[in-house]
This record gives C-alpha cells, structure tokens and sequence, in this order.
C-alpha cells in the first residue's frame, strides 16, 4: 500500500512519516520510505542519532536513466525525451516490486536506521528560476507508477508542504493520504484544500492531529475537520529528545496507539489497482494536451496502452 503524509509546513508531516515508517519497519513489514519534500529531512527523522552517513544518489539526478530502465520494450515510448513524468506503463514497461533486486532499487536505496529510504533531491541554487520542484518529484511519480506493490507491502512518502501536490498527479499515486494537522486555524487551512482536491478525485483522506496538548486542542480539531479526524498525537518529549540527535526513553504511549490506528486504516484499505491506473492515464493527457505534446513534438496520448492490465496480471 502506498501511503503520503502530506501537511502544512512545520505541521510534523516528516517526523510522521518516520515515526510510521519506522514502527512498519520495527514490525517485520517491508516498507520503503521516500522522502518527496523539497526540505529532504526524512533520513535525519528516521536515523535521529545519525549514526551512518545517508549516501543514496537522489533520484532527480538520475531521472534520464530512470526513464530508460521503465520504458523497457515498450513500443509507445521511442526515447527517454518522449517519456514524460505521467506516462503510464504499457506492454513492454518494466514494472518493479517493492525493494526488488533491480538496477533502481540498487542504486537509489539505502538505509536511514532500520528503513530504507529513496530521497528526490534537493531544490539546490541551479535550480533557481529555471526549474520547479515537481519536476524533480517526476522520478517519484513515474517509479509508483510502475510499482507492483504485494499484500502486507508499504511505501511511505514525506509529501510537499502544503497543497504544492496537487500541481502534479502524484496525489493519485496512494492508496491513502494522511493529512497531518496542529490544533491551530494555519494548520487545518490546508486541510480544507486538500479535502475538496480529494473529494473531487475520490482520494481517501484522513487527518491525523499533531502536538496535541490538551482536550482544548482536541475538540478544536473535531470542529474543524468534522469526521475527518482520524487519530491525533499528543506533544512528545520523546520526538524533542530525537529533534536534538539524542532520543531518550521510548515513544509515549499514546502516540504508539495512534501509529497503530494508522496502519489499521491502512491495512483495511482494498487495492484498487483500476482506478490508480485511470488516474494515471487521465493525468497524463491531460499533461499532454497542456504542455507535453507541444514539447515533444509527439502525441503522446498515443503512449496509452488499452491492453495494458495493472496490478498483479501485469507482471506476467
């Protein structure tokens, strides 16, 4: 199951994402974290000591030979310039399964503590004026895309701050999104953005409550977000401890409850492996009619496969 945290800025959306995808990774689950912000903190929140070095070249930099090894056979993409961050799998695609022997995850995973991790790069000073963040999250969109992900699998991706996800189809790529909110009218602001965006798209949304110090805090939340509210995490020394490269103790426990609620929801999610590839195509002509076709010189709806079955059958 894929799984984003998205959220305002300063919301605990990365500390989120680490704490879940360290407990998955604690449970004996397979989980790959990614870390999509343009803030790339996700592998000092998931190795808070930072005992080892983080070393995975980002994948943003490698996006041309990304593209090359995905496109495979597949007839409908005649080069790396003519596959844009959209383009569906096809007959012929290389699909991937989580953590796979390949030369992708070979590269591009290491360990950030006890999880592996894939980082996209950081928006760095060439990049000023010439490029925008979510070109960099192409690589992100085009490798959930061609992931076959199995039962009892997890990916984890640390989001943009903000709405900034919905300037691409990425958004779509999950099987559940969980909004990370504080109990303050800035922090449920993107919520209320989110909300509509997900409604629109049929997206499941969830909101999960940070920094919580009292019941105050809580019933503030509930009126704001109505059922939406999903579980909430109460201010913790434990992750202040962390924040400051020297954890102490365990984490309290109610926040491990509220973890547990969480890959609860997820796990009662049911795969739908039709309408993630529906949202794929639809987002990549409507990228095609906008700009991509202009760009190429191609007509790249062409690059559609209507034979292509996803999920599991792909794979054979």
């Amino acid at each position: 199951m894929r799984v984003a945290f998205v959220g305002k800025g300063g919301s605990g959306k990365t500390t989120l994402s680490a704490l879940f995808a360290r407990a998955l990774a604690r449970s004996g689950a397979p989980v790959l974290a990614i870390d999509g912000d343009i803030n790339q903190h996700l592998a000092e929140a998931l190795d808070p000591t930072g005992a080892q070095e983080f070393t995975a070249p980002p994948l943003a930099e490698h996006l041309g030979e990304i593209k090359d090894f995905l496109r495979g056979s597949n007839p409908r993409i005649a080069s790396r310039e003519a596959m844009i961050k959209t383009t569906p799998p096809g007959r012929g695609s290389r699909l991937l399964r989580l953590l796979g022997d390949d030369e992708l995850h070979t590269r591009h995973v290491r360990r950030a503590g006890d999880v592996p991790l894939m980082v996209t790069g950081e928006f760095d000073e060439s990049d000023l004026g010439v490029a925008c963040y979510h070109s960099k999250l192409g690589a992100v969109e085009l490798y959930l895309s061609h992931l076959v992900d199995g039962p009892g699998e997890y990916v984890v991706v640390d989001m943009t701050a903000g709405a900034d996800a919905f300037a691409s189809g990425l958004f779509t790529r999950f099987d559940m999104t969980f909004l990370v909110a504080e109990p303050t009218r800035k922090g449920v602001s993107v919520y209320r953005q989110y909300r509509d965006h997900a409604r629109e798209f049929g997206i499941p949304l969830a909101v999960v409550g940070n920094k919580v110090t009292g019941e105050e805090d809580l019933l503030f939340l509930k009126e704001q977000v109505g059922d939406d509210l999903l579980t909430h995490l109460v201010h913790s020394p434990w992750v202040r401890s962390a924040e400051r490269g020297r954890p102490q103790g365990e984490l309290e426990d109610t926040n491990r409850h509220a973890l547990n609620v969480l890959r609860e929801t997820v796990d009662a999610r049911v795969k739908d492996w039709t309408t993630l590839h529906r949202h794929a195509v639809e987002f990549h002509l409507r990228n095609a009619r906008a700009w991509a076709d202009a760009a190429t010189g191609q007509d790249l709806a062409a690059q559609v496969d209507p034979e292509f079955v996803p999920g599991p059958a792909s794979l054979t």
